[in-house]
């Protein structure tokens, strides 16, 4: 990939970390834990033969345990998540503090 050309999609079974971290990025996403989470089982996967077995397993057990905390985080936001396409909420609440919020 030249350094003008864009990145693969990230289903493109040879996207790497960093081509992921510049899609993410690109698209806003770099704040959403999911896709923090890809990135993060990226990288791992692509450190995988340097590792230890056991440190490997050690660190995909905490990326699984986190990965689980982050709970049904999807629930009302399925567009978002497994489409990538975002719809705002129909009612806006004010930012909890500013003058509008009661």
């Amino acid at each position: 990939m030249s350094a003008g050309s864009s990145p693969a999609h990230p289903d493109s079974p040879e996207l790497n970390s960093q081509q992921l971290a510049r899609y993410l990025e690109q698209r806003g996403e770099l704040s959403k834990p999911w896709m923090l989470q890809l990135l993060r089982l990226t990288k791992l996967k692509e450190a995988k033969e340097s590792m230890d077995p056991q440190d490997f397993m050690d660190r995909l057990q905490e990326a699984h345990a986190d990965l689980m905390r982050l709970g049904e985080f999807w629930k009302g936001r399925e567009q978002e998540v497994f489409t990538g396409r975002y719809q705002p909420p129909a009612l806006i609440e004010p930012l909890p503090g500013s003058a509008e919020d009661r």
